[in-house]
């Protein structure tokens, strides 16, 4: 009995194991670290409403509205972070897709601003061109580009609909990802999910839903799902769960396709979220940028055992890119509570685990099935030997402890650079009590750009 019992898990085993078996792990440098502080808050556009001067006041647990700056604090679970809201201006946070350029700068962007779109009426959206000296360790903000939709392009109501200027909020989309491109940005968004466009002055020309074997993929965020009039008519139906849609988008080399990545998995007809080799997967969905419409193919991106969502993806080439896969957990084991289920003030309920940056390939010849998983690096391990840090390193190893990592493109042929989403100022993972900066990092990986 015992032996079969064993043979029996060993086919488990190779059935519906981990998918990282038959991975590689690669060992990352630290070249350089930029910080951005956590309070870095810029005024809004001269011409926009009042309502917008302030950021942040419908963030209490009830959605009231608050006025008074810097009258409701920042929580990370049980702990209490250093920072208040509302806040004077518009925060210069939450970086969700990076972009390396030819100049030396890079492109990032704002996400929807508090974390949800019932709260982010009042946070702007906005792109960022930013500059990185990675030997003062200091991160610069060169341009801001807030978006706004003039020629009535969203295909509904727009919060400031009645404005002059129809400037962009977090409770109209959810900007996730980000490609810029001759005549402006593409841009993946999670309420849709749609794929937007906007041209080199922020002005809106495309909204794109989702289609995935020709039926729509669906939020619970999506601006056209009405709930019926009659409680007990049939609900609404959609497919993918909140915060589930581009959290990731990378471009072809020849700039041709797109690539979206959502963030969480499609529900089938059954209920269950799709799968591949054991394990819930995500789909890449293929774009054509010429005809602006869905080609109809797509892989499956299958997270590891501890994997809950990925955070960014660039290309490298026609076929491999580069993907942050994470766990929902936050700060370091050392940290951890006695009893997460009982989360205190001064410790951290879950710490991290899982946060890494994959490097996958897929193609013609696996289109329909899972990506390859060729290798990947830990960010819980990140070897410093030159003390290149400003926060984070200790005995010679550099982590990111973050519970949102959102930023990783290639820089040159042995660098990529890796950036946080620090959910200002709800996220805590470098101290318990402390709203986390916006770290920027620049990590030496040769090796693991050459894999094959």
């Amino acid at each position: 009995m015992k032996n079969v019992l064993l043979a029996s898990v060993s086919l488990f085993i190779l059935i519906a194991g981990p998918v990282s078996a038959n991975q590689q792990e690669f060992p990352a440098k630290l070249a350089g670290q930029a910080i951005l502080p956590a309070n870095t808050m810029v005024p809004a556009p001269a011409d926009a409403p009042e309502f917008l001067k302030h950021s942040g006041k419908f963030t209490t647990a009830d959605r009231k509205r608050t006025e008074g700056l810097g009258s409701v604090p920042g929580k990370d679970g049980a702990r209490v972070t250093d920072l208040k809201l509302p806040f004077d201006g518009q925060p210069v946070q939450g970086f969700s897709g990076i972009k390396t350029m030819a100049d030396g700068t890079f492109w990032t962007l704002s996400d929807n601003g508090f974390g949800s779109k019932a709260n982010s009426s009042d946070s702007m959206l906005f792109l960022h061109q930013m500059k990185f000296d990675w030997a003062t360790n200091k991160a610069e903000v060169v341009k801001n580009l807030f978006l706004s939709d003039p020629n009535k392009i969203a295909p509904f109501p727009i919060v400031l609909e009645g404005t002059d200027t129809r400037y962009l909020t977090g409770t109209d989309f959810d900007i996730e990802s980000i490609q810029p491109v001759a005549d402006g940005f593409w841009l993946g968004d999670e309420f849709g999910p749609y794929i937007l466009k906007v041209d080199t002055e922020g002005r809106l020309t495309d909204v794109i839903p989702t289609t995935l074997d020709g039926k729509p993929v669906l939020s619970p965020d999506n601006p056209l799902i009405q709930l019926p009039s009659n409680p007990a008519a049939k609900m609404p139906v959609f497919n993918l769960k909140r915060s589930g849609g581009f959290e990731g988008l990378a471009v072809s080399e020849d700039g041709s396709k797109l690539y979206g990545l959502l963030e969480g998995a499609v529900y089938k007809d059954d209920g269950t979220m799709e799968t591949a080799d054991g394990h819930t997967a995500i789909r890449v969905l293929e774009f054509d940028v010429a005809s602006k419409k869905w080609t109809g193919r797509s892989w499956l991106y299958p997270f590891e055992d501890k994997g809950v969502s990925i955070g960014d993806f660039n290309m490298l080439d026609d076929t491999t890119a580069l993907v942050i896969e994470r766990d929902s957990g936050a700060g370091t084991s050392d940290k951890a509570c006695a009893d997460p289920k009982q989360p205190k003030p001064d410790c951290f309920e879950a710490p991290a685990v899982l946060k890494r940056v994959y490097k996958i390939e897929f193609n013609d010849a696996n289109i329909g099935k899972a990506v390859r998983k060729i290798g990947y690096i830990d960010l819980m391990n990140i070897h410093d030997p030159d003390n290149k840090k400003k926060a984070g390193s200790k005995d010679g190893v550099y982590d990111m402890p973050f519970v949102t990592i959102e930023n990783v493109d290639r820089v040159d042929a042995t660098h990529i650079i890796i950036g946080n989403d620090n959910n200002l100022p709800f996220s805590a993972g470098r101290a318990v009590d402390k709203a986390d900066n916006n770290e920027f990092s620049l990590l030496e990986v040769g090796e693991f750009l050459n894999a094959k």
